[in-house]
């Protein structure tokens, strides 16, 4: 009996190493999977019909490109969308080869996956309507505050030191999409998220102008595409690939289509310059978690 429960732990791992080598499965399986969000702002959204778009979503575009290369031949690229909750483990368990959402990098989520160099530097806002007079931190008090399950975004504004003595109730939304439509319906007088994802989802509002983002900033995230640990080979190439788009200036050119174009389904301008944040991690290509970027 012992003997067979080592040979069934030896599979078992044997089983966990070949998952993780991701440029092996897809080349013999001929698949790969996206992880992809339906209202992660302009970094990975639907377009309805199985479609999918955004900033993030296109690099990883280019990075099962060279992937195809690695194998020798084309893929079939399949979309799996992902919620905030369940997106480290569809990484984990290998339904998702590679997540091209808007995941924060920290600290402990380096604990169950990896991270590609990091594309992408956000800030943490607030959006709240534009007739409510909410401009900072502190009117949050006795409000209902929006997020969505599974993200970091309210954690933050409690740590924030101007948020001492500011008592609000939390409201969840399943998505980023739910979480603004408790904004939208006066379910929630603010709603605390990445700064893209808040303007992306005001873009795409009936009104857009019955919305703002406000605020003090929050934090400073590092957002980054996501892979399983332990594949040196897969994210060596996925970080090769964000090099090459950054050295040939294509990933300037990605941002100003997604970000500062009218982008589809409704041809609408997310309006987001290029921060010196993002610049900077783009100048100096790393997979540092948030927590580095709170140091001083």
């Amino acid at each position: 009996m012992k003997k067979q429960l080592i040979a069934v732990a030896v599979a078992a791992l044997a089983c966990m190493g070949a998952q993780a080598d991701t440029i092996a499965k897809v080349k013999a399986s001929g698949a790969i999977t996206m992880g992809v969000r339906d209202s992660s702002g302009a970094l990975s959204y639907t377009l309805g019909d199985g479609k999918y778009a955004g900033f993030h979503y296109e690099i990883c575009q280019r990075i099962i490109g060279n992937v195809e290369k690695a194998v020798g031949k084309k893929v079939d690229v399949k979309f799996q969308s992902v919620t905030s909750q369940n997106r480290i483990p569809l990484v984990q368990n290998g339904t998702v080869d590679i997540e091209c959402g808007s995941t924060t990098n920290n600290t402990a989520r380096q604990k169950d996956v990896a991270f590609v160099v990091t594309t992408y530097v956000e800030e943490v806002r607030i959006a709240v309507k534009a007739a409510s007079g909410i401009t900072s931190i502190a009117q949050l008090k006795d409000k209902n505050v929006a997020t969505t399950t599974g993200t970091t975004s309210v954690q933050l504004l409690r740590k924030h030191e101007r948020a001492n003595g500011v008592d609000f109730k939390e409201v969840f939304g399943k998505d980023h999409a739910d979480s603004f439509l408790l904004l939208d319906s006066g379910r929630a007088d603010a709603f605390v998220m990445d700064g893209s994802i808040l303007a992306g989802n005001i873009a795409n509002a009936k009104n857009p102008a019955d919305f703002k983002i406000v605020g003090e900033v929050l934090a400073v995230e590092p957002i980054a595409i996501m892979i399983r640990k332990d594949d040196p080979a897969f994210k060596k190439l996925a970080d090769d690939t964000v090099r090459d788009l950054v050295k040939s200036g294509d990933m300037a050119k990605l941002w100003d289509k997604w970000f500062l174009q009218p982008i589809p389904p409704k041809n609408v301008k997310i309006g987001l310059a290029l921060s010196e944040s993002t610049k900077n991690a783009w100048t100096n290509l790393n997979d540092k978690p948030a927590e580095d970027y709170a140091k001083k």
